[in-house]
């Protein structure tokens, strides 16, 4: 096992560690300008974003890359993987880094997160971006599909087996994992070492499959109830959706019917030869669409967004 210094990649960026909703966040930024607050996904740490960092700082942003809650050196707490708090984590940093809001980017959980914020925590953001992530009530056709996702979320209820399977060998699963989800050709050996460790740091494994027993548990909860409740309405921010055409985990029309759930600007861009991690598997296309998608919104707010529709193949 390691301690958390795995997840201190050397870059052209910077760490630190920000203090918000109660929990420490360690976070890599790079450049100044609006923010943009950028949430991974399983089973990644901040470093899934490198490619993204730089491309926003080049183009006026200051883009922050944050390990969230159970992951690389943030906090490890006994509770804490529900969406809801989750959610409020990634506002807390907003307020934390100095900013009112943020234009939120993430991709497959931290998507999710991104959606959450809008309804419990509208004012801080700006515009969201959701990479291989439908809503969190379209999750439902997700389940359903039995897909290699819904298998391992159903795999991840099991107490504590799931952990000891990913850690063993090396974390070797994690690598599997990311082979399974992607397009052919990656992770390149480079990608699958540094998941790997970053896996093994201590509690990373427990934490992170938090989130998907959250996820899976709470549809037939009063929590989860609620929660849906409070995500009917739709979305009044501008949302740019990229999704790899060859997504295993979730289908890029499962994805897209998110549309008929928000009200203001909205985009839709389709990565040709991508997986489950676009932004890795062809980070140029990906870093091309957020920055020209950005450079579109502008300073364009909630509620004087436009209705629109584009689609990039």
């Amino acid at each position: 096992m390691l301690d958390d210094s795995a997840a201190y990649v050397d870059g052209p960026w910077t760490h630190r560690t920000v203090n918000a909703a109660g929990a420490r966040f360690h976070v890599a930024e790079a450049g100044e300008g609006p923010l943009v607050l950028l949430l991974h996904g399983f089973p990644q740490f901040w470093w899934a974003w490198r490619s993204q960092l730089v491309a926003l700082a080049a183009a006026g942003f200051r883009a922050v890359a944050v390990d969230m809650r159970g992951y690389g050196a943030s906090d490890k707490t006994p509770r804490g993987y529900d969406l809801v708090t989750l959610a409020q984590d990634a506002a807390g940093l907003v307020r934390a880094l100095g900013s009112r809001d943020a234009v939120v980017v993430g991709h497959g959980v931290g998507g999710l997160v991104g959606w959450t914020m809008t309804a419990y925590h509208p004012v801080s953001v700006r515009a969201l971006a959701a990479v291989s992530s439908p809503h969190p009530l379209r999750t439902g056709r997700l389940i359903a599909s039995g897909g290699p996702g819904v298998r391992h979320m159903v795999r991840a209820q099991v107490p504590i087996l799931p952990e000891h399977r990913f850690l063993a060998d090396g974390c070797v699963r994690v690598g599997d994992l990311l082979r399974d989800w992607s397009a052919p050709g990656w992770p390149d050996t480079e990608a699958e070492e540094q998941y790997r460790r970053a896996f093994a740091i201590p509690k990373v494994s427990h934490c992170s499959l938090e989130y998907h027993r959250w996820i899976f548990r709470s549809r037939w909860r009063p929590d989860g109830l609620r929660y849906n409740a409070r995500l009917r309405p739709p979305v009044r921010v501008p949302v740019l959706q990229v999704h790899g055409d060859l997504d295993p985990v979730c289908s890029p029309e499962t994805a897209r019917a998110s549309r008929r759930l928000v009200a203001g600007a909205y985009r839709w861009v389709r990565i040709p030869g991508a997986g489950h991690f676009p932004h890795e598997e062809r980070p140029e296309e990906v870093s091309r669409a957020l920055v020209g998608w950005l450079g579109e919104i502008g300073g364009e707010q909630a509620d004087g967004a436009r209705e629109g529709d584009g689609e990039r193949r």
